[in-house]
This record gives C-alpha cells, structure tokens and sequence, in this order.
C-alpha cells in the first residue's frame, strides 16, 4: 500500500453525545421531523447529500405506506463513472426504517394518482420543490447550533460517523466496505483509524 494511502489523516466524526444531541433537537417537533429523517439516512445509511435529496417516494416504499427494507439508489455517487449500480443497495437499520414509516404518513401523497412515486421524498416547504444539496446543508447547520455543537461539522462527516461506528461495531473492514459502498478498499481503511468517539473515551478515564 503507498505511503499517502497509508498516512491518510482519519475521518472527522461526530461523537456518540453529539448525535444523540442532533437526533433529539431535531426530533422533538413535528416541523423539525423532515430535517430528522434526513439525518437518519445520513446517520444509519451513509447516504451522501446528493444522494439523500435525490430520492423519490417510490425509491423508499412500494405502496405509499410501508418502507422498503432494502433501498435501490437510482442517484449515487459514480466513482470515475465505472460505479456498478447493482452495488448500491442500502439495507435500513431498524431505528430509519420505523421513522420512515412515520414520516410517510405525514407525507401529502395523492395516493389514487399514479404520479406520487416520482414525487420527490424531501421537498422545501415553500412550493414543494425538490430539497437542494445547499438547503441540506444550511438545515445541519442550523440544528447544530441548536443541538449547541462546539464545532460545526459539514454534512459529509455524517457520512464519515455513519461508516466509522460500522467499523467500530463490526472490526471487519470488508463489511465496511460494503457498508460505504467503495468500489475500492484502499478507500475504507481510513476508517481502520482510532474515531473521534473513541479518543473522547479514552481521555475521560485519564487522571487529570
């Protein structure tokens, strides 16, 4: 393995507190639950910005009312183009799936029409237009100052926190891997690094 694949400097991830913080500001009104759901795809999926905002109704429920257990992403990143869409299938972890079965109930869905599985899941909630990458990441941000984060942290370290607690869960980098969906190991080692949640741990028992 090359030297800078090896002195790669580790993922910045959000410790075990902050999400919990994130989770709870975010979940605890009803205008808020959109901007929950999105964390939690981020959160228990590894899903990306453009990914997040790219899916459909019908990417995440056959029917209009139960959530699909497993997702097919149609948008995703393409590494070089060469991406193998076959490998972009996203298993839900129970806590996204049982929101998500919320969250379409409180979806305005015409479900006698036949368009609604084209509607996009997370729309503004001013005209109803497809969310932008942009407004996702001025909505984290703004719930991290409410969560009252120390630091700010850009809406891809979710991702990087999400992939980081699977390797610390499992201690299999392949399983990792397939987590994150890299078409590459050389990509997940990084996340072989010692987390940020793990250094919080560690310093708390030091005698100071």
């Amino acid at each position: 393995m090359a030297f800078a694949t090896r002195n790669r400097r580790p993922p910045r991830t959000l410790t075990d507190e902050e999400v919990a913080r994130l989770l709870k500001v975010s979940g605890d009104h009803r205008e808020g639950f959109r901007d929950h759901m999105i964390f939690s795809f981020a959160l228990g999926c590894a899903l990306r910005e453009s990914e997040i905002v790219g899916l459909d109704v019908g990417d995440v429920t056959a029917d209009g009312r139960k959530p699909r257990r497993t997702l097919q992403l149609r948008v995703f990143k393409r590494g070089g183009g060469h991406s193998d869409p076959s490998a972009q299938r996203v298993p839900l972890p129970d806590a996204t799936y049982y929101k998500l079965e919320k969250y379409l109930k409180v979806l305005p869905l015409e479900r006698h029409a036949g368009h609604w599985p084209a509607r996009p899941l997370f729309t503004s909630r001013k005209g109803g237009a497809r969310l932008s990458t942009r407004a996702v990441r001025e909505l984290f941000r703004k719930w991290q100052t409410a969560a009252r984060f120390d630091h700010l942290y850009s809406f891809h370290h979710l991702r990087h926190t999400a992939i980081s607690n699977v390797q610390r869960a499992a201690r299999d980098i392949r399983v990792t891997q397939k987590f994150a969906r890299h078409a590459n190991i050389g990509t997940t080692t990084i996340y072989e690094h010692a987390s940020d949640e793990e250094v919080v741990r560690a310093v708390r028992r030091l005698a100071s």
